[in-house]
């Protein structure tokens, strides 16, 4: 009787040995990355090799597209955008994004090489905004009141540049509307006014590039 309750464990034991040998083990599961919806890229999605297409944002009216060359954050305290720029006919456009709370977007679509003689403004006086450092400083030009924002040095690191620049950075609003204007002065350089034009973020079609 022992004999047989002993041969039959030993044969219950057996089939379960021949089971786990045979039975299949489970993969791990590894965690996939999330798939980006390259239907629907939206503007700060934009990167180098990406083509952009602004509804009528061209010279007549017409679609801006353009070719993403060139990528640069910019930083100025707590306050980040990154310009994406490019060539556009025999010159170089830029979308600018930003904005703490909401996605704020614009271009730089001007043709025009504004200086400070344009502007009506002179070194000195962008000196004493800076120390004033008041809001409710402003200027004419175009036809609009531009409104002081910030003044300071800020950082910025170009996607075709190994290490970060700095220079100073004036920024002025369009009162009453979504204009930009940016003064930048690099060392040893002049300079620089660039116009920026608010747009809806709805306006600009990203298109993923081949190289990116």
């Amino acid at each position: 009787m022992i004999t047989l309750t002993l041969e039959a464990v030993l044969g219950v034991m057996l089939a379960v040995v021949i089971m786990q040998f045979f039975k299949k083990h489970p993969q791990p599961v590894t965690a996939s990355a999330p798939v980006e919806d390259l239907a629907n890229l939206k503007p700060q999605d934009a990167r180098v090799g990406d083509a952009i297409s602004i509804s009528g944002a061209g010279d007549k009216m017409e679609d801006l597209d353009f070719t993403v060359d060139r990528t640069t954050w910019i930083t100025a305290g707590s306050r980040q955008w990154v310009e994406i720029a490019g060539p556009y006919g025999e010159r170089r456009v830029a979308l600018r994004v930003g904005g703490d709370e909401e996605v704020e977007v614009s271009v730089h679509n001007d043709p025009r090489k504004v200086t400070l003689e344009d502007l009506g403004v002179s070194e000195d006086d962008l000196a004493q905004m800076d120390e004033r450092q008041n809001t409710a400083d402003s200027f004419e030009f175009d036809g609009k009141t531009w409104l002081y924002v910030i003044s300071r040095e800020v950082q910025a690191k170009r996607s075709d540049r190994p290490q970060a620049d700095g220079f100073y950075y004036w920024e002025f609003r369009q009162q009453d509307g979504a204009g930009i204007l940016g003064i930048r002065k690099e060392q040893s350089e002049p300079f620089t006014v660039t116009l920026f034009t608010g747009i809806q973020p709805g306006d600009v079609t990203v298109y993923r590039g081949r190289a990116s």
